[in-house]
């Protein structure tokens, strides 16, 4: 099959973003009532989970920074739930990955995976918390507020995950997701409700990011406001978030998925696919075949959100680590993302089988869109079937001619050539 040529389009997004969010970050601690929350000279955990939120290393580094200024000892608490294999070695991994470390922020980064056990929920489930923040004079909840991949509901990514689950380590997510999504969506208000109440929170510092993965906003929210004020967050940051510009698609071709882009590995809010047992997929958009080439080097094998797609590449195939997808997958009991779908050679064999059984009798009518992951989509290449709706899209242009796609001598896409201000080429220089 003759492979179709692709043209480059640019997206543009008028939003709001920070130009300096550490010192913003900074800002909003000593303004904040830390100060009157936690006892002179005091311990004061700082919050960082295993998403790769803009500017990170930066930001908590301000916060360290902010937070010894108005006399207290700061220190970091890893606060990912199961990542990084539910190992402190694995979550100081990850840390490090995003630029986390001792020398980095300039406070020590607590990892160990020990808990209290503080109660029980309304299901009779332990509810845990990480020994190291409930053992602090005071906790800083940072974290980015965002639409969750999962469900929908008036907390979903945000402060209150990052209290329940982030902070509840290996035992209090397992806890939290156990009865699936009907119970994470009543977990999650009642056990944050519950540890407001009686663990050391004293700040939440929320971030938002904008549709080009930058920072628009930070707030600093008191304790006692979180949980009025973080719905309103989450339909901020909903407005602003990005996603695919076409409502149908043929064919859609992912560079690679990976836990840095999304905690699904691939976003269900951009691709349409929520991929959970009993629940209907997003209405749109709606693709008719999916494939996704690789994962990121900083997921190191966990190749969770695999099962989104229809095909893949054997070399995907090859390079998951079944034990941090399995621990991930069990933790959350959402199995059906971590099923490893059909695989093929090369990335040349896996877009011809999209083509052929995308439902179109000639592929050269298949609207077809190539992106390199599901949270950098200011740059995508589309078919000439789609030419109409990118000239109608106001926030849309093409920005070159219909051009063969580029395959190596093996057959598989030079991904940096096609995007080359994306995370995957950056990572190469």
């Amino acid at each position: 099959m003759n492979t179709p040529t692709i043209a480059r389009v640019r997206r543009t997004f008028d939003q709001p973003e920070l130009p300096d969010p550490a010192d913003a970050a900074a800002r909003a601690v000593v303004a904040s009532g830390l100060v009157a929350r936690v006892p002179a000279g005091g311990q004061v955990a700082i919050t960082v989970g295993s998403r790769g939120i803009a500017g990170l290393p930066e930001i908590v580094r301000a916060v360290a920074t902010a937070v010894r200024s108005v006399g207290f000892h700061p220190f970091v608490v890893a606060a990912m739930g199961s990542h990084g294999g539910g190992t402190a070695e694995g979550q100081r991994a990850l840390l490090a990955e995003l630029g986390v470390t001792e020398r980095s922020v300039g406070c020590p980064v607590r990892c160990e995976m020990d808990t209290v056990v503080l109660g029980t929920n309304a299901f009779g489930l332990p509810i845990h918390f990480d020994r190291n923040a409930f053992d602090a004079d005071g906790v800083i909840l940072l974290n980015r507020v965002k639409p969750h991949t999962s469900f929908t509901g008036s907390y979903e990514s945000g402060l209150l995950k990052m209290l329940a689950v982030g902070l509840g380590k290996r035992e209090g997510a397992a806890q939290v997701h156990k009865l699936g999504l009907p119970g994470l969506i009543r977990l999650l208000p009642e056990v944050g409700a519950f540890l407001l109440k009686r663990t050391p929170v004293a700040l939440g510092l929320a971030i938002i990011e904008n549709a080009a993965d930058r920072v628009a906003r930070i707030v600093a929210v008191e304790p006692e406001e979180i949980l009025e004020v973080e719905p309103a967050l989450l339909t901020e940051a909903r407005a602003l978030m990005p996603g695919l510009p076409f409502p149908e698609l043929d064919v859609l071709i992912v560079g690679e998925l990976g836990k840095n882009y999304s905690g699904t590995g691939m976003d269900p809010n951009v691709i349409g696919r929520l991929r959970v047992e009993t629940m209907r997929d997003h209405p749109a958009p709606v693709v008719t075949r999916l494939a996704v080439l690789d994962v990121s080097e900083e997921s190191r094998g966990n190749a969770l959100g695999i099962g989104f797609a229809d095909l893949t590449t054997e070399r995907l195939v090859r390079a998951i680590d079944p034990t941090p997808m399995r621990v991930n997958s069990f933790t959350s009991n959402f199995l059906a993302r971590a099923r490893v779908p059909l695989a093929l050679p090369t990335d040349r064999d896996v877009i011809a089988a999209c083509l052929d059984t995308c439902w179109r009798i000639d592929p050269a009518e298949a609207k077809l869109a190539l992106i390199p992951n599901t949270l950098e989509l200011t740059t995508l290449w589309v078919t000439s079937p789609l030419a109409g709706e990118v000239e109608a899209h106001p926030g849309l242009a093409f920005d070159s001619d219909y051009l063969p796609i580029p395959f190596d001598d093996q057959g598989n896409i030079v991904q940096e050539d096609l995007f080359p201000e994306s995370l995957r080429a950056r990572r190469g220089r």
